[in-house]
Formats: C-alpha cells, structure tokens, sequence
C-alpha cells in the first residue's frame, strides 16, 4: 500500500475534524460558553464551584467516553466534549484559584506542570504526541485529558491577566488574540513544529475565551457589558450549533498531515 493510500485509510479513521479557520473559530466560541456556562451554575444559580465542578466533570466522563468509543467521527459529539472541557475547566479554575485559595499565579504554574506532565506521560507511552491521526483509544484518552487541563489552565491564565494588570477584559481578550496571530503566522512560515504549535494555540483559545465570557457577562462597573450569564450562554450556543452544521461532516488530519510522523 503506497503512502496516499495509508494517508487516505487513516483520514476515514480519524475521529477529530481537519483544523481550519472554522475549527479556530468554533473552539474561540466553545471556550467562551464554558466561561458563561461555567458562571451561570456556580455563580448566577449559586451551586458554588465544587458542586458544578462535580456536575461538569460528569458530563464530560459521559461524553468523552461516549467519544473514544465511537467508531468514527460525529461532529456534534466531538464538540459536546470540547464545551464539556471548557466548563469543568472554568469551575475547576475558579475552585483553585478562589475556593482553595492558590491564587491566579500559583494555579496557573500548577495547571501548566499538569499539561507538561500529561504530554510527558503520553510521550512515554506511546512515543509521540503528534495529533495528527486521532483513531486509536489510548492516543484519544490522552488527547481529551490534554485538552480538559489546557482548558483550565487557559482559564486561569484569562484570569489572571484580566485579573492582576490594568488591561482590564478588553485589553486581555487584545492580547490573546494577538498571542494566536503570531502564532498562526509562525504556523505558516516557518519549520516550528506543528503540534507544539498546535497545543500553544489549543490553549491560548481558553484565555481569549474567558476574557471574551467575562467582558460580555461582568458588570459594567467591572468592564464588562453586563449581558446575564444564562442568556450569553444560550445564544452563544447557538451559534456554535450553527457553525457546526455549516461544517464539514468528515473527519481531518490534526493539525497537517505533511507533520505525520513515521
């Protein structure tokens, strides 16, 4: 079998959808529904964040398992775990950061030894961290629990930014999106790998996000726009479903194939 066909195989197998400016787009969105989503049941319905930290960690174990053992790629299960990691993310940034007293900084440093430890361990077991092809159990296991600690840690990141310099929302969300410019610049001009490039951006969608769900929910006083966590959520998710539904149904390489490695 020459290397078009194996390339072609491995595409039908692929269970993650090809990284296009829709994927970049549609991430930026679920990161800032797990934002609103995340607020409105620990803040705005007061369940506080270990119980929705809890509530959320069960929905992404229901979806994520429902996600490794598909045979194939769905488009709207894929996604439901990417918002299901970026809510558990919010709620279990805040319980770090707030409930458990570590602060912005001390949790950020906690989360991203984390992230390394988990691409670490990956690395280990199996070799290689590339994403390109997300068709075996074990590389999607670790896939998903990468993803749910780079969406903590981009959630206190958000935070801590917003939180502890003069930039305020708008100037944090400016410099995050700044941060994925560069980055998508240094992803198409240059040799640098394409999967820490990849994981870099993966994260730096959370802050934006979380800078992006407080802008719009914080109030005014505050420097945000007040517009109510629930109705932010809902309309948000909305318009995540409507872009995934203007999205292909197949199944891509993750990032490029040209990075698969041999």
């Amino acid at each position: 079998m020459d290397n078009r066909a194996r390339s072609g195989n491995a595409g039908l197998l692929s269970k993650v959808p090809e990284v296009t400016l829709a994927f970049w787009v549609i991430k930026i969105c679920a990161t800032t529904l797990g934002e609103t989503g995340g607020d409105a049941l620990s803040m705005t319905l007061n369940l506080g964040y270990a119980i929705s930290t809890a509530i959320f960690f069960g929905i992404f174990l229901v979806t994520a398992a429902a996600q490794v053992s598909a045979k194939s790629y769905h488009r709207f299960l894929y996604w439901a775990v990417i918002v299901a990691t970026t809510t558990v993310g919010t709620t279990m940034s805040d319980y770090l950061t707030r409930t458990a007293g570590l602060g912005y900084l001390k949790s950020s440093l906690l989360l991203f030894a984390i992230v390394l430890g988990v691409l670490a361990l990956w690395r280990f077991t199996l070799g290689s961290v590339s994403v390109n092809r997300i068709t075996d159990r074990k590389v999607e296991s670790f896939y998903w629990v990468t993803i749910l600690f780079s969406n903590t840690l981009g959630t206190a990141l958000g935070d801590c930014l917003a939180d502890t310099t003069r930039l305020g929302y708008e100037g944090g969300a400016l410099v995050f999106a700044g941060a994925l410019v560069l980055i998508a610049a240094v992803y198409l001009w240059t040799d640098i790998s394409h999967t820490a490039l990849f994981w870099s951006a993966f994260i730096l969608t959370r802050p934006l996000g979380a800078t992006l769900g407080d802008l719009l929910t914080k109030p005014v006083a505050h420097g945000g726009l007040y517009l109510g966590r629930i109705t932010s959520s809902l309309i948000i998710a909305a318009f995540i479903i409507v872009a995934i539904l203007f999205t292909s149904r197949k199944a891509g390489s993750h990032p490029r194939a040209h990075e698969e490695t041999s």
